[in-house]
Parts: structure tokens; C-alpha cells; sequence
């Protein structure tokens, strides 16, 4: 998988998160933080081999298609 940086949060430390990716693959990847409270992972279904991340609302212009 290729990646190509799409935007790193403005808002972030200069080794923070997040990140914003597009993969030669159709596909995104984003680097957030990881979501531990108990009642929002019990309210969710993740499948082993999967993960979930939370981004800010900030984030969200980013996610255009990307060629």
C-alpha cells in the first residue's frame, strides 16, 4: 500500500495527530486518537483486525476525492 499525505490537523503538535491519507488503493487511512471509553466501544461492533480512531470536526474538509 502506497500512501500519500493528504492534510496533518493544523491545529496539532508538530508530532501529533491527526493525519490524513490516501492510498493507491481507492482508500483512506487516518491516524487519530484512539478511542477508549468503554461506552462508546460497547455502543459499537468491531470486528478483530479492526480499530477505530476519533478525528476532529476540523478534519472533515479533507475528505474530497483525491487523484
Amino acid at each position: 500500500m502506497e500512501l500519500t499525505l493528504v492534510a496533518k490537523d493544523p491545529d496539532s503538535e508538530p508530532s501529533g495527530s491527526p493525519t490524513l491519507y490516501r492510498t493507491d488503493r481507492g482508500s483512506w487511512v487516518v491516524q487519530g486518537w484512539v478511542v477508549t471509553d468503554p461506552d462508546a466501544l460497547a455502543a459499537m461492533t468491531i470486528p478483530d483486525g479492526e480499530t477505530c480512531v476519533e478525528i476532529p470536526d476540523r478534519m472533515i474538509p479533507f475528505f474530497r476525492e483525491q487523484r
